[in-house]
């Protein structure tokens, strides 16, 4: 899951961001409003985490041109400005949900994945497909009687068929929810990580489209 962090406060942008990549999402930071814009129209990310007071575009002015462009993606407030006015105004051009600093790490990550299932069409908290469940929240996955722990590139992996259950994901795809922009990755990475996915939870969960890419079983 890739996540778009617009902050210009590098203590936390920084410790954002470390929370982030520790909770299994890849994450791309960028630190002025003018950026956050560009990036947007460029990039591909499921969800935007954005700061309001931002050098060179406020935040209100980015979210606006986002909604304006039609596009969908889920978008959290995260900012010092703690008035009704301000929530209401934010909710008003198109967020998602309004977090006011200073906010628990712990809250924040609960926030983004109930935009994201919301995103996705999911209400449950759990992610499923009738065989396969995944517990964001623990990183746990089930698979009949097997209940294991994924580690986060694999879970970043497994999250990213399951909220598209039945749709083929190329390995361009994959790549692009598991790292970030400054993360090195090797030519055989999403095969490693399935490969540890399938010796965890079966061989079968994850299907190979010869030529195409993977995917899991569609909801049954």
């Amino acid at each position: 899951m890739r996540i778009l962090l617009v902050e210009d406060d590098p203590m936390i942008g920084e410790a954002v961001s470390t929370a982030l990549k520790d909770a299994a999402y890849a994450v791309d930071w960028v630190r002025d409003g003018k950026s956050a814009s560009r990036v947007l129209e460029a990039a591909e990310h499921q969800a935007v985490l954005l700061d309001l007071g931002l050098p060179e575009r406020d935040g209100l002015e980015v979210l606006r041109r986002l909604r304006e462009a039609d596009r969908t993606l889920p978008v959290i407030i995260v900012t010092a400005r703690d008035s009704v006015d301000d929530r209401i105004q934010g909710l008003d051009l198109g967020a998602d949900d309004y977090l006011v600093k200073p906010f628990d790490v712990n809250e924040l990550l609960a926030r983004m994945r109930a935009v994201i299932r919301r995103q996705g069409g999911q209400a449950a908290p759990i992610l499923g497909n009738g065989r396969i469940s995944l517990d964001p929240a623990t990183r746990e996955a089930t698979c009949g009687d097997r209940t294991v722990t994924l580690s986060a590139r694999e879970f970043a992996l497994l999250q990213a068929l399951l909220l598209r259950p039945g749709a083929i994901l190329t390995r361009a795809e994959l790549e692009e929810r598991i790292y970030g922009w400054n993360e090195e990755v090797e030519s055989n990475a999403v095969d490693f990580l399935i490969h540890g996915v399938r010796r965890k939870l079966g061989q079968d969960v994850i299907k190979n489209v010869r030529g195409a890419g993977w995917r899991v079983d569609k909801a049954s």
